[in-house]
């Protein structure tokens, strides 16, 4: 892995350039040996923007002394022919699935630049804005009672656990409203749920992370607080797991998970069915 060259990576689009690097890691995670390093070339709507960006390209080449990789999502064909001027390995992923699409379809593309921004008046969009602002309103137990009704999912788990940036993920990708508890020493002692969350036992899920690295990720919080010990790190997850399965609430171990990984989870087990766009 040491001697292993680094190979350059661009992530071209005409827009934000989600769409490219989202795929575009997915592919270059199946290759672990080589080190990768990544160049964001959003907004790339003009010719201009796209020569300056095949100037970078061939610099990026020099300097590593491999041609770089190139994941594009560019639909204007000007644009797309002046990146490939470039030496570059060149992926094209609306060409690679446009073309299929158009005579599966029986109609041609409108290869319209920024036509994904036309989402933003849709029902899809505004669900996962009001999705939004219902995660970080009803953050880490801010809620009032008859408030919960209105969630999709009530995430719970020891602090530190993933539970805000799950619900937020599961929010902007999905549109779902998730709101989080956390449980504390208190609960334990009265050895119940927090709040109201008896009443909305089936929308509950739970998160655990393993003790270890729980306590590591407190201790950048709080640095040598009893709060981020090993000790009262083991003492909380053991007491929350325990509550978990008393009140026979769905959980997770979050401890080797992506928040994508655990969000797909908590989707297929709570049998949340929300559209990505």
């Amino acid at each position: 892995m040491s001697d292993a060259k680094t190979r350059t990576v661009f992530f071209i689009s005409d827009g934000t350039g989600i769409t490219a690097e989202t795929l575009g890691h997915s592919l270059l995670a199946q290759f672990p040996e080589t080190r990768f390093r990544q160049v964001r070339a959003p907004f790339i709507d003009d010719i201009d923007k796209a020569i300056d960006c095949a100037t970078q390209i061939r610099e990026a080449a020099q300097e590593d002394g491999a041609r770089p990789l190139v994941f594009s999502t560019l639909v204007n064909p000007d644009t797309v022919a002046a990146l490939r001027k470039a030496d570059a390995l060149f992926m094209d992923l609306f060409e690679r699935f446009i073309e299929p699409l158009e005579t599966e379809l029986g109609q041609r593309s409108t290869h319209a630049v920024g036509r994904f921004h036309g989402v933003a008046e849709s029902n899809d969009y505004k669900r996962r804005i009001e999705a939004i602002n219902f995660a970080l309103a009803h953050d880490d137990g801010v809620s009032s009672d008859g408030e919960l009704e209105e969630a999709d999912v009530i995430l719970v788990g020891v602090s530190r656990s993933g539970k805000t940036p799950t619900s937020l993920y599961l929010a902007m990708q999905f549109g779902v409203k998730a709101a989080n508890y956390p449980l504390i020493p208190e609960d334990f002692e009265r050895n119940k749920l927090p709040g109201e969350l008896h009443k909305y036992r089936v929308k509950l899920f739970g998160l655990t992370i393993a003790p270890e690295r729980l306590s590591q990720i407190r201790q950048e919080r709080r640095p040598n607080s009893r709060y981020a010990s090993l000790e009262n790190c083991r003492y909380e997850i053991e007491a929350a797991q325990r509550l978990m399965r008393r009140e026979n609430i769905r959980s997770l171990d979050s401890t080797t998970k992506s928040i994508e990984e655990i969000s797909a989870t908590i989707l297929q087990t709570v049998r949340l069915d929300r559209p990505g766009y």
